[in-house]
């Protein structure tokens, strides 16, 4: 019971990276934010998703999703609720 417990509680953090989104190199957050600013966006976060860039951010008082590439080629926006 007790080693069920520890892998347990070794496992819980990974899980929660995997279910939100895999990181990214501080160095293509910093191109996106960089990109996506130029574009008056506010980017609030960036996630990899499905081998794509995923950034949240705010433009206008609306929140939106921007969905790159990996050469950085915004694929969609999609406005957020």
């Amino acid at each position: 019971m007790k080693r069920t417990a520890i892998a347990l509680a070794l496992l819980l953090p990974a899980t929660a990276v995997f279910a939100s989104g895999s990181p990214v190199a501080q160095d293509v957050q910093d191109q996106i934010t960089a990109l996506l600013t130029a574009d008056g966006y506010e980017v609030r976060s960036i996630q990899m998703e499905d081998g794509n860039y995923e950034a949240y951010a705010m433009r206008d008082g609306a929140r939106f999703e921007v969905y790159l590439d990996e050469s950085l080629t915004i694929l969609r926006v999609e406005e957020d609720d």
